[in-house]
């Protein structure tokens, strides 16, 4: 198992540092809450990798264009962590925002 209690404390640290240095649309900012996001779904924490990954969502549709393939990741993330806590329509929403950006965005040979 991985050391998530000290990957938590850098990418916390690192988050810090965004926030106080970067504009509040970066995409730096947005990988960050992310990567948080990350650390707490793989702990099982799932209501707080929700709200992280809620973060990415907000930050990512403000500097990406409605259809730019990167804003499909955090629409997935949220299906998954939806999913993970049961709440099946939710999920389901999600993943198919994600699905519908992807099939916007890029050839039919990419979808795979």
């Amino acid at each position: 198992m991985g050391e998530y209690s000290k990957a938590l404390e850098y990418y916390e640290k690192s988050n810090k540092i965004y926030e106080i240095s970067l504009p509040p649309t970066h995409h730096w900012l947005a990988t960050s809450y992310n990567n948080i996001g990350v650390v707490y779904y793989n702990m099982g924490e799932y209501s707080k990798a929700l709200e992280y990954h809620e973060k990415d969502l907000e930050i990512t549709k403000k500097a990406l264009p409605a259809n730019h393939p990167d804003l499909a990741y955090p629409y997935n993330w949220l299906g998954r962590i939806n999913r993970n806590m049961k709440d099946y329509s939710k999920a389901l929403s999600y993943f198919q925002i994600s699905i519908s950006i992807r099939e916007q965005a890029l050839p039919n040979n990419l979808l795979l």
